[in-house]
């Protein structure tokens, strides 16, 4: 009996933050379902290396997701080469811990100008590809789009606003037949995860989540989800299935957070002081070095 063939086949696709994790897996299962897929990201050889091991068409471009100029000249690029996109990923993303009265606020600002304006750069980039092929535009956000956490401020407040920036974007394309996806992720085995759990703090405040919600989930499988969300052009995906429950409650989270946070801070600064953890993962320390942010001492 004969497969039936992806929606995604013979699409062009951008997917940002490609150089490796959830944005390579993503790129990696979308060649597999036929798509031309775009890789952008901060690191030109990461990227060559991930386009040279993709089974599939595609190809690599180094840009910042915050710079329109530079973007606007890949966008180009990947029109000539692959034709208008269809499929736009804003995946790219990075994470700092720490107690916000000691960080470090250009590495602050960094997560937000990365996490939120990064991907309206980004949608605003490909918007008239995405009219012009009725496609759909899928934002990377996260649990903490819907129940910040401490130690966290800036990437929580980063995902909440590109999570508010998605929604304000779905209704006003909608009648223009653009679809606009919002992906919800929870810990997901990256390097920027493992990297937060090297701090104590951080490792400890996830502990202290209940059992199903500080599972980690293997990178492919949450990639393979997310695209099939893009294939379906879901109004949103949640990852895993329960964290869409988390919508009825999020009103009632914060002050358990708190509560929470009032009993544990003190007895987990008292075993090892809290310090700024800076960007988090390979590809937050490649995005500080590039964008000239210093990257304090480990």
């Amino acid at each position: 009996m004969p497969v039936a063939q992806s929606p995604l086949h013979g699409r062009t696709a951008v997917v940002t933050g490609a150089a490796r994790g959830l944005g390579e897996a993503m790129a990696r299962e979308l060649c597999r379902r036929g798509a031309r897929v775009a890789l952008l990201g901060r690191e030109q050889r990461t990227l060559a290396q991930v386009r040279d091991s993709l089974q599939g068409v595609s190809a690599c471009w180094e840009a910042d997701v915050t710079d329109e100029r530079r973007m606007a000249r890949v966008a180009d690029e990947i029109r000539a080469r692959f034709g208008p996109p269809s499929v736009v990923i804003a995946n790219a993303g990075v994470a700092e811990g720490g107690p916000f009265a000691e960080a470090d606020l250009a590495v602050w600002r960094r997560v937000v100008e990365v996490n939120l304006i990064g991907s309206a750069v980004t949608a605003r980039t490909f918007l008239a590809d995405l009219l012009d092929t009725r496609g759909y535009f899928l934002q990377v956000a996260s649990l903490a789009s819907i129940g910040a956490a401490p130690m966290m401020s800036a990437y929580c407040a980063s995902k909440a606003g590109a999570e508010s920036f998605a929604h304000a974007l779905q209704a006003e394309v909608a009648h223009q037949r653009v679809g606009v996806g919002i992906a919800y992720i929870n810990w997901t085995d990256t390097d920027m995860v493992r990297d937060a759990d090297a701090h104590a703090v951080l490792r400890e405040l996830r502990g202290h989540m209940p059992r199903p919600a500080r599972k980690v989930y293997p990178v492919p499988y949450v990639a393979g989800r997310l695209v099939t969300a893009v294939e379906r052009r879901r109004p949103s995906v949640y990852m895993p299935r329960w964290l869409r429950y988390t919508q009825l409650v999020r009103a009632a989270m914060p002050p358990v957070v708190t509560r929470l946070s009032r009993r544990e801070l003190p007895r987990l600064a008292a075993d090892e002081p809290f310090t700024a953890t800076g960007l988090l993962g390979a590809g937050g320390r490649a995005d500080q070095e590039a964008a000239g942010v210093d990257t304090p001492p480990a």
